[in-house]
């Protein structure tokens, strides 16, 4: 058993981890590609137990309530989208939530509100490829803070670059060329890492919606770096929900 305790800087809603980067943390247990499901708001600043069950699997609890399951998964994508550094940041610029109108202004990934060096800063938008299925972008530039002790960014960090890009990738509608504004909340991630970047490394994020089935939505996403090298894939979950429960104001 191993204690994690999710400081109150990886947050997503105000009172709760970011789910990717929670997510990431509890995969750090498991060998290869790996699936992790949230089944109840990451609490911040807490002791939390992971560990691992009969079967295998890993859970993440608290006290007796289990807040996330993990288990060793096959992350192939069917398709990977790639985007040029110059095409990524021209997709910020179409980026979902203008600074003061962003729901949750100080998540960790996608807060415009958390400074540099802070919050990851990862504000995806739509590409300009007509007639092709919608694909967002993003540009990150991992800070030496974000290091593991081999002078690596650590893996969750790469979890959390690949998580909200696919939460906007899921809202946006390619025929209007806006977003929705459903509040989503990460239900389920799968990330298999292939190569960690080192700070300071310019990377590329893209994402793509890949369906809905009733509150889900489902999205995919990339992480290369600026040479064009596959670093990281992902596969999610969203559920919509109720803008209260995004702010943990209901259970």
């Amino acid at each position: 058993m191993t204690e994690i305790i999710i400081d109150k800087r990886f947050c997503g809603p105000p009172n709760s981890g970011n789910g990717g980067y929670v997510c990431g943390r509890l995969a750090r247990h498991i060998s290869g590609g790996a699936e992790v499901t949230l089944r109840a708001p990451p609490p911040l600043d807490k002791s939390l137990d992971a560990a691992a069950t009969a079967d295998g699997t890993w859970e993440l609890r608290d006290g007796a309530k289990v807040v996330a399951t993990g288990r060793a998964a096959s992350v192939e994508l069917a398709r990977v989208e790639t985007a040029s550094l110059q095409e990524a940041r021209a997709a910020e610029l179409l980026a979902l939530f203008k600074p003061h109108e962003h729901p949750l202004p100080n998540c960790f990934v996608c807060g415009p509100a958390r400074a540099k060096g802070d919050g990851l800063r990862i504000f995806a938008g739509p590409l300009s490829r007509h007639g092709q299925l919608p694909v967002l972008a993003a540009t990150w530039m991992p800070d030496q803070n974000l290091a593991a002790e081999d002078d690596l960014i650590a893996p969750e960090f790469l979890w959390s670059a690949l998580d909200c890009p696919t939460g906007f990738a899921c809202n946006f509608d390619q025929q209007s060329g806006s977003f929705e504004k459903t509040p989503l909340l990460l239900g389920r991630m799968s990330a298999r890492i292939e190569t960690r970047p080192r700070p300071g490394e310019g990377c590329i994020i893209t994402a793509w919606p890949t369906g809905r089935d009733g509150r889900k939505r489902m999205a995919e996403a990339a992480l290369h770096d600026e040479a064009g090298r596959l670093l990281a894939v992902a596969r999610t979950t969203w559920i919509a929900v109720d803008r209260n429960v995004l702010l943990g104001r209901t259970s």
